[in-house]
């Protein structure tokens, strides 16, 4: 099975897959780094804007405390108006990052505690917002584990035969008469089906719910909060309608070309609503790479999952890179606009993308364009291209001794158990299946507890026709995970018995 095993992960391991099994188009920088840098960036900003649905593309960096911006095609289709560092963008749900960051302040002011039951600070009784006697904490809602749905009221019907292009208008107009006291009476009619705090999954309403939180904790507006906390303090420009700012808001497009509408400021602020520029973002990636405020420091600390796997922050998803550093990542996607934060502490690096054109396929793509980036610059870490040497050499024999043997001279070297299970299906898709089987064999030696990479191992044997190992990898998955109803379906196909 492949290893994004929820949609909130869907994105997260696009980049890691382009670090496992290409090889670096750029090499490392040396000399004049600027210089070097300035060829990466140009280099993919130029092949992303040349995709024919693209309109226009902000590229910001921050390196050991300089910035550097880089922009591409235009603020509006037909003109040839090129976008500034100064081009103001919806930046999705990186806005949802913003509001934990107030979480930790009011941690850090002692106003509130991060495993506090949210009906302590909402009117009215909500026993509903509580499974199995376990409530909903105030952390639940920043690490994205509130079980809450993604998105109040259910819109479904109202969208279900509509042609695509017009669904944002229509759900605009809906949202239009939709008042906060509509909001809070539909919340009463949710059912959670799980434990909050057991798994991630996104939720807009859990991001609208904490900034009404804060707003009721400080008795300030959540606009006033960002103000106050984030914008004044970094010398950000938050976004108002006035006529000087809206000149400088970038028009956001569909696949189709489509002009589509902006987020309604006053509904959606706090979980994807947030307007700033590549110029602003780099001041507060700046901010969060320092980690020297206290409450930065605390939005970094893991809420949920282990991060030498997969973990999440206060709404930053956090893994270890390949050379054992920490990477913070968030996406973020509008009707019309597309984005994507990263940041490494330990490199003093981050990058910021910013699109106004938005599919299904644009975040994904940033995330590509920032991890090209990174490795185009520093290049590939040591310990892997180590391994890949060595996996050449010996045509993918014995590979368990070979990543041995280099994690002996590269004891940084980190490999995940999602990141070599992407390289396997990598080299799976280009055919080369005995190779795939071979990491598949290593993400099983190194990881015999967990059911997915058993599961992967058999699949890769039923692609080589090998049915009797495939089966019995099957059955491992299955007694490790015995909901993994893929393998119940594949061990059907192969009529072996199923015994779970």
């Amino acid at each position: 099975m492949n290893a994004n095993r929820g949609t909130r992960l869907t994105c997260l391991f696009v980049s890691i897959v382009q670090l496992a099994a290409g090889q670096s188009k750029l090499p490392a920088a040396s000399g004049n780094a600027k210089n070097q840098l300035d060829l990466v960036v140009r280099q993919e900003g130029e092949a992303f804007i040349k995709q024919p649905i693209r309109v226009g593309l902000s590229i910001g960096i921050v390196k050991k405390g300089q910035t550097y911006f880089y922009n591409f095609g235009t603020t509006e289709k037909g003109t040839s108006k090129a976008p500034t560092q100064n081009t103001i963008y919806e930046i999705g749900s990186i806005s949802k990052t913003f509001t934990s960051l107030l979480l930790a302040q009011a941690v850090e002011e002692k106003r509130v505690k991060l495993d506090d039951d949210i009906r302590k600070y909402m009117d009215g009784a909500y026993p509903n917002l509580a499974y199995a006697g376990k409530p909903i904490k105030l952390v639940d809602l920043a690490s994205t584990t509130s079980a809450l749905p993604d998105n109040l009221p259910d819109r479904t019907s109202l969208i279900q035969q509509a042609p695509p292009d017009s669904i944002p208008f229509i759900l605009g107009r809906a949202d239009k008469t939709y008042t906060k006291q509509n909001f809070y009476n539909d919340l009463h009619t949710v059912k959670l089906d799980t434990v909050p705090g057991l798994m991630p999954r996104h939720s807009n309403v859990g991001a609208r719910l904490l900034a009404d939180i804060m707003a009721t904790v400080y008795r300030l507006p959540y606009e006033k909060l960002v103000e106050k906390y984030i914008d004044k303090p970094l010398q950000m420009k938050s976004f108002t309608a006035s006529a000087s700012n809206m000149k400088a808001l970038a028009v956001g497009y569909n696949e189709n070309g489509i002009r589509m509408p902006y987020h309604s400021l006053d509904k959606v602020e706090a979980s994807g609503g947030l307007r700033y520029s590549a110029a602003d973002m780099v001041k507060y990636l700046a901010h969060q790479l320092t980690e020297a405020d206290k409450a930065v420091a605390l939005s970094h600390q893991p809420t949920w999952g282990n991060i030498e796997e997969e973990a999440i922050s206060l709404n930053w998803d956090l893994e270890k890179t390949v050379d054992n550093k920490r990477k913070f990542q968030h996406t973020g996607g509008t009707f019309g606009f597309a984005s994507y934060c990263v940041f490494y502490p330990e490199l003093g690096f981050g990058i910021v993308v910013l699109s106004n054109e938005s599919d299904r396929e644009t975040q994904g793509q940033l995330q590509v364009l920032a991890a090209h980036i990174v490795e185009g610059f520093y290049g590939v870490p040591p310990g892997l291209q180590a391994l890949r040497s060595s996996l050449q050499t010996h045509k993918y024999s014995q590979v368990l001794d070979a990543y041995k043997a280099v994690k002996q001279q590269h004891p940084e070297l980190h490999l995940t158990e999602n990141y070599i299970n992407e390289w396997g299906y990598k080299v799976a898709r280009e055919g080369k299946v005995k190779q795939a089987i071979e990491l598949f064999k290593l993400n099983v030696s190194l990881y015999p507890d967990s059911w997915n990479p058993y599961d992967s191992l058999a699949e890769a044997y039923e692609m080589d026709g090998n049915n009797a190992l495939a089966i019995s990898n099957y059955k491992q998955s299955l007694i490790l995970n015995p909901k993994n109803a893929g393998a119940v379906e594949h061990l059907k196909k192969l009529n072996a018995t199923v015994s779970r």
